[in-house]
């Protein structure tokens, strides 16, 4: 799911910084998962979700 959402990231055409913006994701949190070094909050993967216009779901 990480490396869909860095795909994500990088087809949307906005910076990481703006992403962050209106994600309202602290944009060092939004680097550190981008870089795979930590991951995020189901609150700010759903934030970022609507931002990118993706529909985030979790399978059990």
């Amino acid at each position: 799911m990480s490396d869909q959402i860095r795909q994500a990231i990088d087809d949307s055409g906005l910076t990481r910084y703006r992403i962050a913006q209106e994600a309202g994701i602290d944009e060092s949190a939004l680097a550190k998962f981008y870089n795979g070094h930590r991951g995020l909050s189901m609150k700010a993967l759903d934030r970022l979700g609507e931002v990118l216009n993706l529909e985030i779901r979790i399978r059990d």
